[in-house]
């Protein structure tokens, strides 16, 4: 099995002539991405990537049956195209865009309130890489050849991390199931402990590696969660520990501002609630090796 996405899944892209829409959802097809149709407005009609396109998600959903969608969408409509894709009843969103306003994402998180939880469109970023079930779905802008099938979830708030831990483990031989970047802003569409649920209840999913950041209250959430519910190890992992205290380090949400959110500290509170913490991003590949030799596979 996978979390989030598979080979079913039918996927629309909003913004889909974009030139970085057009590329990456080439990219996605390739891999056996089942890409049924995109979005841009005042182009409805045409045939793009010889999938349809269409004026509304709303038309799109209707036509196609599509599920999910992948949104490049400028800063100042983005907010705009997560709402319209919530109304239409897509089941997942994965947004890539990077710098929309934290405003947006909080006004984005009250309006899908109005639905009730179970029927509440899932987004994935914004300021991500995007989600990829090995071997199956990509639904994001990753390398899909570092990715091999196997039996490890990652979710990451680091897309380049994300990539650097499939890429050891692959020269390890050791496979994923599905890689999450869940993104670097300081409001996102969902967060660890989200996730982390998911692979909880994935069958095939045996070992989990978190990968967090400097800033927030996330990895700590997520820490006392997998103590009280996870039955599965999980390998921990925080970036940024040389940051300087006050200063942004590359993503919006990485910014140390109060007690526990240097990586040395939420390294500790992984560390306290039973994870495996990799000592540096160059050992992640052999901790994980660690976690699955310490449940026998």
């Amino acid at each position: 099995m996978s979390i989030l996405i598979d080979e079913k899944t039918r996927v629309i892209v909003q913004g889909f002539t974009g030139d970085k829409a057009t590329f990456h959802a080439n990219e996605m097809i390739q891999y056996g991405t089942n890409v049924v149709g995109g979005v841009t407005p005042g182009k409805g009609g045409k045939v793009h990537l010889e999938r349809p396109v269409f004026n509304t998600v709303e038309e799109a959903v209707r036509a196609t049956g599509a599920q999910a969608s992948l949104a490049f969408v400028p800063p100042p409509y983005a907010a705009d195209a997560l709402m319209e894709a919530a109304d239409a009843g897509l089941d997942l969103v994965c947004i890539i865009t990077d710098g929309i306003p934290a405003q947006d994402m909080m006004r984005v998180k009250r309006y899908l309130r109005r639905y009730q939880k179970e029927m509440r469109t899932t987004i994935v970023g914004p300021n991500c890489a995007g989600i990829i079930s090995a071997g199956k779905a990509m639904l994001g802008i990753m390398p899909g050849h570092i990715y091999i099938r196997g039996n490890v979830g990652i979710v990451s708030r680091s897309g380049t991390l994300g990539y650097e831990a499939a890429a050891q483990m692959k020269a390890l031989g050791i496979g994923v199931t599905t890689s999450v970047g869940i993104g670097g802003d300081p409001i996102n569409g969902s967060s660890f402990l989200d996730h982390m649920a998911r692979f909880q209840a994935d069958p095939e999913t045996e070992v989990v590696v978190m990968i967090g950041e400097i800033g927030g209250p996330q990895e700590a959430e997520a820490s006392k969660w997998i103590k009280e519910n996870m039955t599965k190890p999980v390998v921990g992992y925080v970036a940024g520990l040389t940051a300087p205290r006050g200063r942004r380090m590359g993503h919006a949400g990485a910014i140390i501002s109060g007690e526990g959110d240097t990586a040395l500290e939420k390294s500790e509170i992984m560390a306290s609630y039973g994870l495996l913490v990799s000592p540096s991003a160059s050992e992640l590949g052999i901790t994980v090796q660690k976690a699955l030799a310490s449940i026998g596979k």
